[in-house]
């Protein structure tokens, strides 16, 4: 059993950076396609929701991993990571009233989300 959990940690761990990497590029591309129209694509969408699917997954390893542990040690890695959650969904809730400045909001709120992930990895457990 001991063997699964390091494994669940490793996987935990590296899907940390996809998360990290994947909210970074899909926020500098949301912020270049305010500039630049031809970074306009609707693959833009289809990839900002998978980084933001990522995060969701990144917290279901998380409890997974915590399952019948003491969390005391994880209280704010735990923290940055249900933020995550949070912060998707204000994004995601500001789209209709923000419409002007959808790029803005999903390149800001992708960069944002990639320090939340920063800032979970560096305060997480070594």
């Amino acid at each position: 059993m001991l063997g699964a959990s390091e494994a669940l940690a490793r996987v935990h761990v590296d899907w940390a950076w996809v998360v990290i990497a994947s909210n970074g590029v899909v926020g500098a591309w949301a912020l270049a396609a305010h500039r630049w129209e031809a970074l306009r694509h609707r693959a833009l969408w289809w990839c900002t929701a998978a980084a933001e699917v990522a995060i969701f997954v990144q917290v279901a390893l998380g409890v997974a991993l915590v399952q019948g542990r003491d969390t005391a040690p994880y209280r704010f890695h735990m923290f940055y990571g249900f933020v995550a959650i949070i912060a998707v969904a204000i994004i995601y809730s500001y789209r209709a009233q923000l419409k002007p400045h959808l790029y803005l909001l999903y390149g800001c709120g992708g960069l944002f989300l990639m320090g939340l992930g920063l800032r979970a990895l560096e305060v997480g457990p070594r």
